[in-house]
């Protein structure tokens, strides 16, 4: 699981300026808060949980959302290849929700990218509406994403039952300077987890357009 605590209010209104609201890299000052703010969601099954360890070995993934010093929300950017990362970890703390705080954080996130010429950029989330608005499309994850993007699936509950929605959004203006990804073996660590019925639909519709 990767990006679903957002407010569904995000996906219907234009990005607002945001007073006394900052934008930035994470610090790890800034761990505590961050993970109290994804854990919260972690309970209610939206997204995976995440330890204070795993948040500083991954620390420069993150940028955070700074609202008059403290932090309301969180995205990651994880890289997988030299064409492709994984837009994860999504979160804004519930009395932040709904002022265009995510669409602003997943923006920041997208200009990391493009500022170390990612090209393709993936999500595995709940928000479809939401990522469309923030330029992603939906994709078939079995012919559009490496085996070696599941990587965290083995820890989600629903690795039986996938009902997450793959998404992706390429920058055009990105050259693709990455050699071919490697093939994985057939013993690859990682597998594809069971698709639910309606995301087995969701992929199909996604492979035939």
């Amino acid at each position: 699981m990767s990006t679903a605590a957002l407010d569904l209010t995000d996906t219907q209104q234009k990005i607002m300026p945001l007073t006394d609201t900052t934008f930035r890299q994470a610090k790890v000052g800034d761990v505590p808060t961050i993970c109290s703010i994804i854990n919260n969601y972690a309970e209610q099954g939206l997204m995976l949980h995440r330890s204070h360890a795993e948040m500083y070995e991954r620390l420069r993934d993150y940028q955070v959302a700074d609202h008059e010093g403290q932090v309301v929300g969180v995205c990651g950017l994880r890289i997988m290849w030299g064409n492709l990362a994984e837009v994860y970890a999504l979160a804004v703390a519930p009395q932040m929700r709904g002022k265009g705080i995510g669409q602003r954080l997943v923006e920041a996130v997208v200009d990391d990218a493009r500022h170390m010429e990612i090209r393709k950029l993936f999500t595995l989330t709940y928000e479809r509406a939401f990522f469309e608005r923030c330029g992603f499309d939906v994709v078939d994850r079995h012919q559009m994403l490496p085996l070696k993007v599941w990587s965290e699936c083995h820890r989600c509950p629903k690795n039986q039952a996938c009902d997450e929605i793959a998404m992706m959004r390429i920058l055009e203006e990105v050259p693709d300077r990455s050699p071919p990804a490697e093939k994985l073996r057939p013993n690859s660590l990682y597998e594809v987890p069971v698709l639910s019925a309606p995301m087995k639909r969701v992929d199909l519709e996604a492979r035939e357009e």
